[in-house]
């Protein structure tokens, strides 16, 4: 999901539905799902692509839909 402009309002939406999404899988599934290893990994992964985000160098580097992504994040930064 992309947003073109992130106010505080779509922000806030985005995050409340995300939450609620993973509550449900949880409870649907009983587990607890706000305590996974893949956080862990998450922040992992986050830490190698933020520094690329700093410039407007076109990236090749992961699979073409997390290049897709940056890529296009960096377009619509201007």
């Amino acid at each position: 999901i992309l947003l073109r402009e992130i106010t505080p309002f779509s922000l806030g939406a985005l995050i409340a539905l995300y939450e609620h999404k993973i509550f449900t899988q949880g409870v649907i599934l009983n587990i607890f799902t706000f305590d996974q290893w893949g956080v862990e990994l998450g922040k992992q992964l986050a830490n190698r692509i933020l520094p690329e985000l700093k410039d407007d160098k076109e990236i090749s580097s992961h699979d073409s839909s997390t290049n897709g992504l940056i890529n296009r994040y960096k377009a619509w930064r201007g």
